[in-house]
């Protein structure tokens, strides 16, 4: 049987953590929430809903992942499988066996959840995030003959292939950070169309132009640095 644990950083998700743990298929053998610094009742909503909560205090979506895996590292069972989700309802968490089914079936390494436009609710994306999206792929595609369409948060990969990639960004950068040491490393991958809708909530980046320049920043900056590399 195939392990399979959730890691859903959340900050202020009081509103929707608790749908987003309630949809997640009961093939999973944990879900694993970690409150980053969250004011509001996210913490007993998570816990409420059957989920480990951790709390991690230096505000940050790669921190919170880190303390997600540090957690688990400390485990005497480890999982075959990592999927990481958003904490605000925009995924559908449902279709984390979809994402699943190509490391379980085929022994591929890692599975991204692209938000196709055909199966994203108007208004999901903003502006920013669609062209940052675009020019991020873009240039992946253009250094390193990347197959990636989406820097998409809902992803899966094997847990061994995970601890091999060494994770270290701590905010904005940890999903291209995945995807170009995933590249560098030559694992196997595919993109799996998912559905996507308007989060509950304000985003904590797309919504502020701070954190949109931010994201921008360093998703570009990571790109770079390996483009640098080659």
């Amino acid at each position: 049987m195939t392990h399979i644990k959730v890691i859903i950083p959340a900050f202020n998700e009081a509103d929707s953590i608790a749908h987003v743990i309630k949809d997640i298929p009961s093939t999973v053998n944990e879900v694993i929430v970690v409150s980053n610094n969250s004011t509001d009742d996210t913490e007993i909503n998570a816990k409420n809903a059957g989920a480990t909560v951790l709390i991690e205090t230096n505000k940050g979506y790669g921190y919170a992942c880190l303390k997600g895996m540090q957690y688990i590292a400390n485990q005497a069972q480890k999982p075959d499988i990592i999927v990481f989700l958003d904490g605000d309802y925009s995924d559908y968490p449902e279709e984390l066996t979809k994402l699943v089914a190509p490391i379980i079936n085929d022994n591929l390494d890692f599975v991204i959840g692209a938000r196709v436009k055909q199966l994203r609710e108007a208004g999901a994306m903003t502006g920013p995030q669609i062209f940052g999206n675009w020019l991020a792929t873009t240039l992946m595609s253009l250094f390193f003959r990347a197959k990636f369409t989406d820097l998409g948060p809902f992803r899966a990969i094997k847990y061994q292939k995970l601890l091999a990639l060494k994770m270290e960004d701590k905010t904005y950068g940890w999903t291209v950070e995945m995807q170009l040491k995933a590249l560098r490393q030559k694992l196997t991958y595919i993109e799996i169309p998912v559905n996507y809708r308007n989060r509950i909530g304000i985003s904590k980046v797309s919504g502020t132009i701070k954190g949109a320049i931010f994201a921008g920043v360093k998703i570009l900056g990571w790109i770079f640095k390996y483009s640098i590399k080659k």
